[in-house]
C-alpha cells in the first residue's frame, strides 16, 4: 500500500490544558514517525511525500473566514509581543453563540476554538495545511486507480469543523479528501470513523448533505470527549437526514462488541452505494493508550483491516488518533495490512 507523509509535521508541536494543568501535548511529532518507523519496516509498500495543493482544497470542507484565521492567527497572536503557545481564553457559550466574529485574536481563538487543546504555534499553520495536503495527495493516487492509500497526517483532522479547530486537529483531512472526491466527479462518498473520539468536526461538515454518508464508532460522550456530540440519535438533518450514523460504545468495550458496531455501520456504507470509502483511522481504541478506554489489542486492528476490505470499495485510510504507546506504529499498520490481505 502507497503511504504519503510529510515532514512538515515536524513543525508543530505545543501545550494542552488538561485535566487543569498546562502540559505538553499528548499529540507529539513521535507519532508520526513512530507509524513512519513502522511503515517501513514492515515493507508495506512505498512511501511519497506530499503534493501542495490550492488553498481552495481547504476552503471546500471549511469557511474562508476560518482558514484564513488559521493562516494568520500565529502573526496576529505574536504582533501582541507573546512568545508562547496561543491558546483560547473565553468561548462564545450558549447565549452568546450569535456573537460576530472578534476583532483581536484573543476573542478570535474562543471564537474558532471548541478547548484549550489546540495550540496554535510558529510552524503550525505550514504543518497542518501539509497535513491536508498529504490527504489530498494520497486521495488522488485513489481516483487514479490506486485501490487503497495510506495518508500519514499529523496533525489529525476529525474533530476540525467548518468553523473550528478542536481535539488536536485543525483542518480536517477526510473531509477536505471527501470533497477532492465529489470535486473531481464523485456523486457519493462514504467517512468511517474507527478513532476512539467521535469525529464530531467531520459531522458537523456534512450534517445537512446527502452526498457523503458518515459513521463514527467511539466512545459514548456522556463520559468521553467530546461530550456534546456522537449520540445515536445525531442521524442527519434536511436533505441529510439518514446519512449520519453513531455508535457510541461503553468505557471498556473490547473486539466482540467493536465488531459488531463495525459490522453494523459498513452494511449501512454499502448500502449507500459510495464510490470511494475514507476511513478515519484512530487507532487510540488500544487498550494501552494513555487517553481512551476500549480495550481493543493488536491483533484484533488486523481484524479491523480485513472487515473494512469486504467492503469492496476503493479506500483512503487517513490517520487521526492513537497516542504514544509503543504500538501505535503495530496498530496503524496491523489494519493496513489487514486490508490488504484480504483485497
Amino acid at each position: 500500500m502507497l503511504t504519503v507523509f510529510s515532514s512538515s509535521h515536524r513543525l508543530h508541536h505545543g501545550t494542552e490544558l488538561k485535566d487543569g494543568a498546562l502540559t505538553p501535548s499528548f499529540e507529539k511529532p513521535q507519532r508520526a514517525e513512530t507509524v513512519l518507523a513502522r511503515v517501513r519496516s514492515s515493507g508495506l509498500g512505498e512511501v511519497i511525500g506530499e503534493q501542495r495543493h490550492d488553498r481552495a482544497c481547504y476552503v471546500a470542507a471549511h469557511s474562508e473566514r476560518y482558514v484564513s484565521f488559521l493562516e494568520n492567527a500565529w502573526d496576529e497572536w505574536s504582533a501582541t509581543g507573546k512568545t508562547h503557545d496561543a491558546l483560547p481564553l473565553v468561548w462564545p457559550v450558549r447565549d452568546l453563540a450569535s456573537a460576530p466574529e472578534p476583532g483581536f485574536i484573543d476573542g478570535k481563538l474562543g471564537f474558532y476554538a471548541m478547548d484549550a487543546g489546540s495550540p496554535i504555534t510558529a510552524g503550525t499553520w505550514e504543518a497542518v495545511r501539509a497535513s491536508a495536503d498529504v490527504a489530498l495527495t494520497a486521495m488522488d493516487k485513489v481516483l487514479d486507480g490506486h485501490h487503497s492509500a495510506f495518508a500519514l497526517c499529523r496533525p489529525p483532522g476529525h474533530h476540525a469543523a467548518r468553523e473550528y479547530m478542536g481535539g488536536y486537529c485543525y483542518l480536517n483531512n477526510a473531509a477536505i479528501a471527501a470533497e477532492r472526491c465529489l470535486a473531481q466527479g464523485s456523486q457519493r462518498v462514504a467517512i468511517l470513523d474507527v478513532d476512539f473520539h467521535h469525529g464530531n468536526g467531520t459531522q458537523n461538515i456534512f450534517y445537512d448533505r446527502p452526498d457523503v454518508f458518515f459513521a463514527s464508532i467511539h466512545g459514548d460522550p456522556h463520559v468521553s470527549y467530546p461530550y456534546f456530540s456522537g449520540y445515536a440519535e445525531e442521524t442527519g438533518v434536511g436533505a441529510g437526514e439518514g446519512c449520519n450514523a453513531n455508535y457510541p460504545l461503553a468505557r471498556g468495550t473490547t473486539w466482540s462488541r467493536f465488531r459488531e458496531a463495525l459490522e453494523h455501520a459498513l452494511a449501512r456504507i454499502v448500502a449507500y452505494r459510495p464510490e470511494q470509502l475514507i476511513i478515519s483511522l484512530g487507532v487510540d481504541t488500544f487498550e494501552d493508550d494513555p487517553i481512551s478506554h476500549f480495550r481493543l489489542t493488536s491483533e484484533d486492528f488486523l481484524r479491523m483491516g480485513q472487515c473494512i476490505a469486504g467492503a469492496g470499495l476503493p479506500t483512503l485510510f487517513v490517520m487521526e488518533g492513537g497516542y504514544m504507546v509503543d504500538e501505535i506504529g503495530i496498530n496503524a499498520v496491523n489494519t493496513l495490512q489487514g486490508f490488504e490481505a484480504n483485497t
